[in-house]
């Protein structure tokens, strides 16, 4: 995929013919051409080759191209040692937060994922054609990046030559700049987005050589599907990963791509997880419409929906609608994401009976869709997502109910499975351990996902968290030390100074937000209920804009609302439920007017992957709030979180200065 529409010296830029330059643009334009856009373009050419006249070096971009969101900047110009993101709005009078907030984004997502604009001075600028001349100062962040520049229909020569005497981070040379690769790490809603679109992984995500085994793994899959299809065969195979390695991306290009290349397979990607479908669907609908906009079709938001639930769906409505229905499915490949979460014959039975009226159903819930799957006739594949230390619910069955489901049923079926799959954050049961042995299965390294990717600045990150929550002072300690500077974790007991230094954080659309247990009750005094349920659509999707979203900092999102979904920025809110108490962790229940401890070890377990769950939430940064307690409150005195906060100062974590959070 080219990086621009179009690319010069600023030289040979400003002397083309503006028809000539047009030209060049419309062939690369892949949609069909509206009047507004080739009047803009002619518009943005006149501009620039006034304002540049004076510049002799550099190079412009048009219509640049930024991979992890799926956009294109208008502009970039890369002159003096300094990257410009140029973004227009042609014939407006006035700067939009948004449009200020996208041009932001722009320069963050280089700076972030483009190897020659990692130490680059990097400035966003925003021009409305139409409005009066503005003054402006150019500041730079530590990061380099500048606070975005708004200029009317006069001054970028003023800024390129107030830019000419600021200092560098690392002077960059046009060359250099547009020879190097771009790294994105995308959200999950990201990817969904431009999967969805018939974009490539590889266009998407990191292609680093630490990251490559995501399209390994991909590339896997894709064989044994391949084999299974060709030689009439049915498979089943167990893809693992740490947290945040890219299991849900690498089960959504799955997905996306055998619908797109392969219509007779009818691909789905199917979750339990249900603010992940919900958000995954609402992004999808969203974009579908915006993209219709964009190309003059008129899209519902009703039609939408109904588009994209093909893609995406809840497996609980997928396993309903097989219930009643006895015959051969519609699908030929189901990817189910984080299938160590379907449910144990006892859940499922009782669900059955209370729900459904099915008072004899006897089936675990992997059973039950395994069997679904083999009543085709010819071939099928399910690829089952396995994330460690995810299991946080009643009833969820783990690794071994597939396993002795395979084992006891469907035994004429292909087994493939991670290499990892026998390691204790995988397999919680010693009969599923036993059952891996089989010499039916084959193992694959490349099943495996062994490099976060959703902390792009923080890959030893799941390792720090593991070590915390086994409470290893050493090995957290180290690991955090590893982060360095890239992925700041801080602490604080004030829960004003958490907002204000996540607020202080976030810059351009970077989402923030507040995340707690499910157990979290006592923080109510704090002012976080968790009993309040949040709006998964609106928090996650919103703009800073709207009270609901995830922005506003007052509503919290418990493990059960955010798992397999991220931001950019957490506060991650530690209550009485996981104490630190003389070296070791105790689990405890907030029930009636008391906390009671939680003895049975699956409890506990569940307890420790919510915690997991929360700490591995945030993409660039998180600090972490531990109250101080009342000593009149015989419900969270200060011994119940004093240990624990000096616990994780132990583990390296610095306390949150007063001046950093302002």
């Amino acid at each position: 995929m080219s990086k621009a529409y179009y690319q010069a010296p600023v030289g040979d830029f400003c002397v083309e013919d503006g028809s000539s330059i047009l030209g060049k643009l419309t062939t690369h334009h892949r949609h069909e051409l509206e009047h507004l856009q080739r009047n803009a373009w002619i518009d943005q050419i006149r501009y620039l080759q006034l304002s540049l006249a004076s510049i002799f070096s550099g190079t412009l971009f048009f219509e640049f191209n930024i991979p992890r969101m799926g956009k294109r900047a208008d502009c970039i110009l890369v002159t003096e040692g300094i990257v410009f993101v140029i973004e227009f709005k042609v014939g407006s009078l006035a700067f939009d937060r948004h449009a200020i907030e996208q041009v932001y984004d722009y320069a963050l997502d280089l700076k972030n994922f483009h190897e020659g604009s990692h130490s680059a001075t990097i400035v966003p600028v925003l021009i409305a054609t139409n409005a009066a001349k503005v003054d402006f100062v150019l500041e730079l962040g530590a990061d380099g990046v500048a606070t975005p520049i708004c200029i009317g229909r006069s001054g970028l020569d003023d800024l390129l030559a107030q830019a000419a005497g600021i200092p560098r981070e690392q002077p960059v040379s046009s060359p250099d700049w547009e020879a190097s690769g771009y790294k994105p790490t995308p959200t999950i809603i990201e990817a969904a987005q431009a999967l969805y679109k018939s974009h490539d992984v590889t266009e998407i995500s990191r292609s680093d050589a630490s990251a490559k085994n995501l399209k390994a793994t991909s590339d896997r899959i894709a064989e044994i599907i391949e084999t299974s299809k060709r030689e009439h065969k049915k498979s089943i195979c167990f893809v693992t990963g740490v947290p945040g390695a890219g299991k849900t991306l690498a089960g959504l290009n799955i997905a996306a791509s055998r619908a797109e290349r392969h219509e007779n397979e009818n691909a789905v990607f199917l979750s339990g997880n249900g603010p992940l479908v919900t958000v995954l669907r609402e992004a999808l609908a969203r974009d579908k419409v915006e993209q219709g906009k964009f190309s003059g079709e008129k899209i519902s938001k009703k039609d939408a929906e109904r588009e994209v639930s093909l893609f995406v769906q809840n497996i609980h409505h997928f396993r309903d609608h097989y219930l009643s229905d006895p015959n051969e499915p519609f699908e030929h490949v189901v990817v189910f994401d984080e299938a160590q979460r379907a449910w144990t014959t006892d859940q499922t039975s009782k669900f059955m009976q209370a729900k459904r009226g099915l008072a004899d159903f006897d089936q675990s819930e992997p059973e039950f869709l395994i069997g679904v799957m083999d009543r085709h006739s010819e071939w099928c594949t399910i690829v089952c997502l396995i994330g460690g230390g995810q299991e946080i619910n009643t009833g969820e069955a783990g690794l071994g109910e597939w396993l002795r489901a395979v084992e006891n049923r469907f035994s004429d079926w292909e087994v493939h499975a991670s290499t990892l799959l026998e390691d204790p954050h995988y397999t919680v049961s010693q009969d599923a351990v036993e059952l891996l042995h089989s010499p039916k299965i084959t193992k694959h390294e490349d099943l495996h996902l062994s490099v976060s990717m959703r902390s792009f600045r923080a890959e030893r990150l799941s390792s720090f968290v593991s070590s915390v929550l086994d409470g290893d002072v050493s090995s957290a300690s180290e690991a955090l030390a590893s982060l360095g500077d890239r992925y700041p974790i801080l602490l604080t007991r004030d829960l004003v100074s958490a907002k204000n230094w996540l607020n202080s954080r976030a810059r351009g659309s970077e989402r923030t937000g507040l995340v707690a247990s499910s157990g979290a009750h006592r923080l109510r005094p704090e002012g976080i209920h968790i009993k309040s349920a949040i709006d998964p659509k609106s928090w996650f999707l919103n703009d800073s804009q709207d009270v609901r979203s995830s922005y506003y900092l007052e509503d919290v999102a418990t493990e059960f609302d955010i798992q397999g979904l991220e931001l950019d920025w957490a506060g991650m809110c530690w209550d009485a439920d996981l104490r630190m108490v003389d070296g070791s962790w105790q689990f405890n229940a907030f029930k009636g007017s008391k906390w009671q401890s939680v003895k049975t070890s699956t409890r506990q377990v569940y307890l420790l992957n919510a915690y997991r769950v929360l700490l591995t939430r945030a993409r660039q940064g998180m600090i972490i709030f531990v109250p101080n307690g009342d000593p009149k409150d015989p419900t969270r005195p200060p011994a119940f979180y004093d240990q624990t906060f000096h616990f994780l100062r132990g583990c390296g974590i610095p306390e949150l200065k007063q001046n950093d959070s302002l």
